[in-house]
């Protein structure tokens, strides 16, 4: 465990259902105790379908604890705003990034390991090596 801040997660989906499941999910697989904080931003501000700029900023703000902010989005238009963002320079916190990786699955692995003390650059790589898991 670590003794300073952890990194935060964001998961951007279309849908504010699907983004809050996963973050439930991803968190009650960490095993609770000091979890990593996670952050839904899901869906468009009048709860219909899409991205907002607006809710993902405010959540990467929510997590940012100083140690970074992994990001995962579900879709293109996800995937687009939020390099939009990170384009603006000044609309997210320093250190966040943008993590090519599976929505659930590296969910759960990001999550998992940033509970565990992981750096924002392990966290990436646990959420990205989930494109390796294997079902059959």
């Amino acid at each position: 465990m670590a003794d300073g801040p952890l990194v935060g997660i964001v998961l951007v989906s279309h849908s504010g259902p699907v983004a809050e499941a996963v973050a439930a999910l991803a968190t009650g697989l960490a095993g609770g105790g000091n979890t990593a904080p996670v952050a839904a931003a899901g869906g468009t501000a009048d709860c219909g379908l899409g991205t907002s700029a607006e809710l993902i900023s405010a959540a990467a703000s929510r997590v940012d604890g100083g140690a970074g902010v992994a990001v995962l989005t579900d879709l293109g238009s996800a995937v687009l705003t939020v390099k939009a963002l990170i384009a603006e320079g000044d609309e997210l916190p320093d250190g966040t990034r943008l993590v090519d990786a599976p929505f659930v699955e590296g969910a759960v692995a990001a999550v998992v390991s940033a509970s565990a003390g992981a750096d924002l650059v392990s966290v990436e790589a646990a959420a990205t090596e989930a494109y390796t898991y294997r079902k059959v």
